[in-house]
C-alpha cells in the first residue's frame, strides 16, 4: 500500500472482550502508535494518531458484558489499515472493505473474516472480480450467522472462564475467602451460560 492509499471500512462488526482491548492497545504501542482512551457506561474509545490524523476506534458494551467494534472508518495510514485487516480476519468479523487508488476503487464483502465478493468499480463500470460461489441465500445467511455468533459467544465465555480462575487462584493464594467465594459464584454462571451454550 503506498501512501496515497486510502481505506473505508464500513458496517464494521468485529467482537471482543476486554481482555482482547487490552491486547490490541499492547499492539498498537509496540507499533509505535500514540493513543489514548476513554470509557463510560455504554462505550470504550481508543483514540489512535496517524500523523496529523486522529482515528477514534468505539467499542460498544454489549449485555454480556463484552464489546462490539462498529461503526464505519476511514484509514489513510497504512500500517493500522494491515493491522485492522488482520484483526477482521483474526475476530472473524464482517465488513464492506473500499480502497480507492488511482481514480479506481475496489469493494471487498467480508463475512465471518472471509472475502465473500470481490468488485472493482471505474467511473461507471463495475467488474466482479470474485464472488464466491454458490452466494448464500438470506435464510442461510441467518442460519450461518447465528451458528457462528454461538461459537464466537462459546469462545468469549471460556476466555471469561480462564479470567475468573485466574482470580480464583489468586484470591486463593492470598486467603482471600471472600473473593474466592465471589468467584466460584461467577464461575457457576458461567458454567451454566456454557452449559446451555453447548447442549
Amino acid at each position: 500500500m503506498n501512501k496515497s492509499y486510502e481505506v473505508e471500512y464500513c458496517n464494521l462488526e468485529l467482537r471482543f472482550n476486554r481482555r482482547h482491548i487490552q491486547n490490541l492497545i499492547k499492539d498498537l504501542i509496540r507499533e509505535g502508535y500514540s493513543l489514548y482512551w476513554s470509557e463510560d457506561e455504554s462505550f470504550f474509545i481508543l483514540s489512535v494518531r496517524t500523523g496529523r490524523k486522529l482515528v477514534k476506534l468505539r467499542f460498544q458494551q454489549t449485555r454480556s458484558g463484552n464489546y462490539k467494534m462498529t461503526g464505519d472508518y476511514i484509514i489513510k495510514d497504512a500500517k493500522l489499515a494491515e493491522w485492522l485487516e488482520k484483526l477482521i480476519g483474526d475476530t472473524r468479523g464482517h465488513a464492506v472493505v473500499k480502497r480507492f487508488k488511482d481514480q479506481q476503487m475496489t469493494v471487498e464483502n467480508i463475512l465471518f473474516g472471509e472475502v465473500i465478493r470481490l468488485v472493482e468499480v471505474s467511473g461507471f463500470k463495475q467488474r466482479v472480480i470474485f464472488q464466491k460461489e454458490p452466494a448464500p441465500t438470506a435464510e442461510e445467511m441467518e442460519e450461518m450467522f447465528l451458528s457462528r455468533e454461538g461459537e464466537e459467544r462459546l469462545m468469549l465465555l471460556r476466555m471469561e472462564v480462564d479470567d475468573e480462575l485466574e482470580r480464583l487462584h489468586a484470591a486463593i493464594q492470598t486467603d482471600n475467602i471472600e473473593k474466592a467465594d465471589a468467584c466460584r459464584k461467577v464461575l457457576k454462571q458461567l458454567s451454566g451460560h456454557m452449559l446451555m451454550l453447548e447442549g
